[in-house]
């Protein structure tokens, strides 16, 4: 996420919890920008929520307490969130930045977390997406991470090879 400002606030996701207790979360909150018109423009890369990515616009509910609950996308950014659970070394700090910086070499950004050895990544459509594809699942092959499709766009679909 870039500088947070006054214009920058909490967006909360309702998680839908898996029979395996995954994710970890019934709620996700994630930085946006305010529109001033009853959206948002995420601002964060999610961890665990579903169907949104970096850039996208929310639009969202205000509560009696003042929380602001995310509601339909009313624009999709074309951004591509994938996530990875590090396997190699561990996740560790190190292993974890090691595939955040073969990533962006690739286009994409990101951030880990030490609790759940993750790494999040935002791909952006100009990325090299068949290349963060391959490198994906040749790491996924080798071992040295499980990865997840969190937001896809068509151009992300059109990379696969099954």
């Amino acid at each position: 996420m870039t500088n947070t400002s006054d214009d920058h606030v909490k967006v909360h996701f309702r998680l839908d919890i898996d029979e395996d207790g995954w994710p970890p979360a019934s709620i996700e909150n994630l930085w946006a920008m305010d529109l001033g018109d009853g959206t948002v423009q995420l601002d964060n890369t999610p961890w665990f929520v579903r169907g949104v990515a970096s850039d996208d616009i929310i639009r969202v509910e205000i509560d009696a307490e003042g929380i602001r609950w995310a509601g339909e996308t009313v624009r999709a950014s074309e951004n591509c969130t994938i996530r990875l659970i590090v396997l190699k070394d561990g996740g560790s700090a190190a292993a974890r930045q090691s595939v955040l910086e073969i990533f962006h070499k690739l286009g994409a950004t990101g951030e880990g977390i030490e609790r759940f050895r993750m790494v999040a990544l935002d791909v952006p459509p100009g990325a090299d997406l068949p290349q963060i594809r391959k490198l994906l699942e040749h790491g996924a092959t080798e071992g040295w991470w499980h990865w997840e499709e969190g937001c896809v766009t068509a151009a992300w679909r059109s990379t696969a090879t099954d």
